[in-house]
């Protein structure tokens, strides 16, 4: 039995793309199976005591640029620490990763996509056109999607994995929990790694 991991996140996190390829990479080499699971990050920061990036001070606002701009030249990603459409809204694009994944699709490239659409290519992933041109791009139903992604269903579960989040005392994004163990920030990557390499041939 693959192991399960749940991947709480936003499309607009700068930590979630500097992470993203590294941990689907962790969980194909690994055999986990990754549950995707998009959430309000401003409600998991109330619970967490996180303040929003602009009421943090000065020296944490200006301590969290320069790791984004370390992580990105050791994960070989291109950044604009500074993206013209930041911040912005993630709801159409959290939403579409829950419509993909009821629809059966693996959400993963998808994802990636958006994030670097954001932090590398200065779109702004709140604009309908942007999300329909990404999945279309992927040979997706981009009309289907749209327009899953404003039902009442898909809105519910986002909901959901808010809560779910609150309740495992999720930190913030991106958040990566085995087995009710959170590792909290891509950098834990490696953690989480040696952890799920310890657990290969474990009885489940």
């Amino acid at each position: 039995m693959n192991p399960k991991i749940d991947y709480y996140f936003t499309c607009i996190s700068p930590f979630t793309y500097l992470g993203h390829q590294a941990f689907l990479e962790t969980a194909r080499t690994t055999g986990a199976d990754v549950n995707f699971k998009p959430v309000r990050l401003a409600k998991v920061f109330a619970n967490s005591g996180v303040k929003p990036v602009p009421e943090r001070p000065v020296c944490r606002q200006e301590y969290r640029l320069l790791e984004i701009e370390r992580w990105a030249k050791k994960r070989s990603l291109a950044i604009n620490l500074k993206p013209a459409h930041f911040p912005t809204d993630p709801g159409m694009a959290d939403r579409c990763v829950i419509a993909l994944q009821q629809a059966g699709e693996n959400p993963g490239e998808f994802v990636q996509l958006v994030l670097a659409a954001c932090w590398a290519e200065e779109k702004n992933i709140a604009d309908e056109a942007v999300i329909r041109e990404i999945l279309s791009n992927l040979q997706l139903d981009a009309e289907a999607l749209v327009a899953a992604s404003g039902s009442v269903a898909v809105g519910d579960q986002y909901d959901r994995n808010t809560e779910d989040a609150v309740d495992q005392g999720v930190l913030g994004a991106p958040a990566y929990l085995l087995n009710g163990e959170q590792f909290w920030g891509q950098d834990r990557i490696e953690l989480l790694a040696e952890t799920l390499e310890s657990q290969r041939g474990v009885k489940q």
